[in-house]
């Protein structure tokens, strides 16, 4: 048996099993994973990209400390985004499964939206202070946006609280909205799954402080890390290469299981800091150290920011995500003072994957947090998704009134059906566009929630371009004028689509110029842009053709390709939900 196969720390089943298990579950629910990519910086250290071959939106990712942990990793992350949701969380599921018998779980409950307050019966009082502390939130602000649908209502799941065991209805929109991917684990067991989800919870969290604090961490002695000779060989090959690397206690003086591992580059002088969580002081140093190269080569290990001195530069919500997304964002100078704020206290939990469960579950308890458990194993592996308000979340509680991804949905009618669209109608989408809060280089696709191929019309088109083609569209040429200005000074990658929209801004500036003629200048004209575009764009400005380039979605997005092939994913798994039969469709 190859090596790493055989029963590892941390793990209720031996890798090999772990892998056989999970690629045998997904080739019985229609995936084909592939292998994409394959990272090895360093000895010990891998990493592994997969995606479906035949929805190439479906992908995960996977680290370890070899080649098979890596792969049982990205395996188990696949499985959590299809239990949990993940891979359609931020996707419109179309007319026919958001009139389905259910959306998201059998096990679902929808609550009518009231014109006052929230619904009875949905969350919990401690939810409700959390996530609704100032009396803003509104119920139509709840409402999902896979289903979209008002008048249906909020869409909620049952979690149970762990101190109380009660059942809790928690809303979908807040679960995408502000925890996104974090909290969610698979396993081979209850207790390994659910491990590891408060263990990416509280690396996070406790993170997220240490940074914004400022706070100085003490360095793990030479004679605790000569205990673990693969750790020590990975770091010393990043030193061989030219990196410093500082590791360092993160518990803050035994509370909480983490640690930190800093890479600064002397080529360039750039930082990347990365912490990994975990009972066990071993596998807490591992997931540090492959997190901090996952999916990186050596030679990629450049191009990151300087330390600064600046805590609130540090504590922006972009540079916290930027921590979030690949440990990329800035940190202060103090994370590596050698005058810590706490001295280096050596910690390890004894025993199974349930006992390190139960004391992460002591260590949120006592701070008084409550932790809120859903579990789904209908596809033959345990899932779950934990959240803990206040500590698990990724964004601000007020990104539900501000950033709703939900904030499109009333505009998707119109999107879906520009061709068929009427001068009014393009009078009030462009209100529409006007009152929600993004920026006007945001994706139209995104903001919708359409899955697009980004080559395409639909998948480059931008808020600002939108707006252009709208007011052309109501006849309000001096606003296009100014919108594609607004192109020109921002342009996009396609070039085909910024021919376009010079011929436009030309074209606009003749017609709108009272002393100027465009038959004067139309023999140039033809030679810059070719008498055919020129004639495409003389009709935009009256009115005709404005969205050839984006042609009808259809109820069900299947004017989408990308789109069509997720959907068709989220049937299979439907059936499944519905059959509540593991992995069969």
């Amino acid at each position: 048996m190859a090596e790493g196969y055989n029963a590892v720390t941390g793990k209720d089943a031996p890798l090999g099993d772990s892998i056989r298990a999970m690629s045998e579950g997904l080739q019985r629910l229609g995936f084909s994973l592939e292998e994409e990519r394959w990272f090895n910086p360093v000895p010990n250290v891998w990493s592994v990209r997969l995606r479906d071959r035949h929805c190439a939106t479906l992908s995960s990712s996977g680290r370890g400390f070899s080649r098979e942990a890596a792969l049982a990793s990205a395996l188990g992350e696949f499985y959590e985004c299809l239990a949990c949701n993940r891979f359609f969380a931020n996707y419109y599921l179309g007319k026919s499964l958001a009139a389905g018998s259910f959306v998201h779980y059998p096990c679902e409950r929808w609550f009518p939206l009231t014109p006052q307050g929230l619904p009875d019966g949905l969350m919990d009082a401690a939810t409700r202070d959390h996530f609704d502390l100032h009396s803003q939130l509104r119920a139509g602000m709840l409402v999902d946006t896979n289903a979209g649908d008002p008048k249906r209502g909020i869409c909620a799941i049952p979690f149970t609280r762990q101190r109380t065991d009660e059942q809790v209805w928690l809303p979908v929109n807040i679960l995408n909205n502000l925890y996104t991917s974090n909290g969610m684990a698979a396993g081979n067991s209850r207790w390994e799954a659910r491990t590891q989800a408060l263990s990416e919870i509280f690396e996070r969290h406790i993170k997220n402080t240490i940074l914004t604090a400022g706070i100085s961490l003490p360095f793990i002695p030479d004679e605790v890390l000569a205990r673990y000779p693969n750790f020590c060989e990975s770091v010393a090959a990043l030193r061989r290469a030219g990196l410093v690397v500082v590791v360092q206690d993160a518990s803050l003086g035994g509370k909480f299981p983490l640690v930190n591992i800093t890479l600064i580059n002397p080529v360039d002088g750039g930082c990347c800091a990365a912490f990994g969580a975990h009972p066990k002081f071993e596998l807490a140093l591992q997931r540090t150290l492959t997190g901090v190269l996952q999916e990186r080569e050596l030679d990629g290990l450049t191009g990151f920011p300087q330390p600064c001195f600046d805590l609130k530069k540090v504590a922006e919500q972009p540079n916290i995500e930027a921590h979030f997304i690949d440990s990329s964002g800035v940190v202060s100078w103090d994370l590596l003072s050698r005058e810590p704020d706490y001295d280096f206290t050596e910690w390890n939990i004894e025993g199974d994957s349930q006992t390190e469960f139960e004391h992460l579950c002591y260590l949120i308890h006592r701070v008084d947090m409550d932790i809120y458990i859903a579990d789904h194993e209908y596809l033959g592996l345990y899932c779950c998704q934990i959240v803990v308000p206040g500590m698990a979340d990724l964004y601000p509680v007020d990104y539900l009134i501000h950033r709703n991804n939900n904030r499109a949905i009333a505009m998707r009618p119109a999107l879906m059906a520009l061709g068929s669209m009427t001068a009014e109608g393009a009078v009030e989408l462009q209100r529409q566009l006007g009152e929600v809060r993004v920026t006007d280089g945001y994706s139209v696709a995104e903001l919708a929630g359409f899955c697009a191929d980004p080559e395409s019309a639909w998948g480059r088109l931008r808020v600002g371009e939108l707006r252009c083609l709208l007011a052309l569209k109501a006849g309000d040429l001096q606003l296009a004028l100014e919108w594609s200005e607004w192109v020109l000074q921002n342009p996009s990658a396609s070039e085909s689509w910024m021919r376009l929209f010079r011929c436009l801004n030309q074209m606009l500036l003749f017609r709108l110029d009272p002393d100027r003629h465009t038959a004067h200048f139309e023999y140039l004209l033809k030679q810059i842009h070719g008498e055919t575009l020129l004639r495409r764009v003389q009709g935009m400005l009256d009115g005709q053709d404005v969205f050839a380039d984006l042609p009808p979605l259809g109820e069900d997005l299947e004017g989408l390709r990308p789109h069509r092939q997720l959907l068709d994913v989220y049937r299979r798994l439907q059936q499944c939900k519905a059959a509540g039969l593991p992995g069969r469709a």
